[in-house]
């Protein structure tokens, strides 16, 4: 299994990636780092990636833990509560946007990072994997 790791000032998220060419255009790219932006309870940064291959379904509505991308926007969006356009308690986000990995750890620990802050993006390395795991 794949992983990129997303190292905030006040938080660390791991991303376990799905099988898919955008998550592995996506992981290609790595190492970056971007600036966040954030909408409600939704932050997004910039992803520095040479092309987009075609996806074949996109929503508006994300779950937490789901990790998106803007197809039209080149920016990986997570959404870890309400925004603006919700209705009751979903994730509703402002584009329609692809799901291409999963949060790994708890999302509601991005509610303390601030907009304008820093995200390095990386690729965890196998020998950190079988280290986690005990192997």
């Amino acid at each position: 299994m794949l992983l990129l790791s997303l190292r905030f000032e006040s938080a660390e998220l791991r991303l376990a990636l799905r099988h898919t060419p955008l998550a592995q255009v996506i992981s290609d790219a790595a190492p970056f780092a971007a600036s966040v932006h954030t909408w409600g309870q939704t932050l997004m940064f910039d992803c520095p990636i040479p092309f987009i291959p075609p996806v074949a379904e996109t929503s508006k509505v994300v779950q937490p833990g789901d990790i998106a991308f803007w197809v039209d926007g080149s920016s990986i969006v997570i959404g870890y509560g309400p925004t603006p356009l919700s209705f009751h308690n979903e994730i509703r986000l402002a584009h329609p946007a692809v799901i291409w990995a999963d949060a790994l750890d708890d999302v509601t620990l991005l509610q303390d990072v601030a907009a304008g802050s820093r995200v390095e993006v990386s690729v965890v390395e196998n020998s950190l994997l079988k280290n986690a795991a005990g192997q």
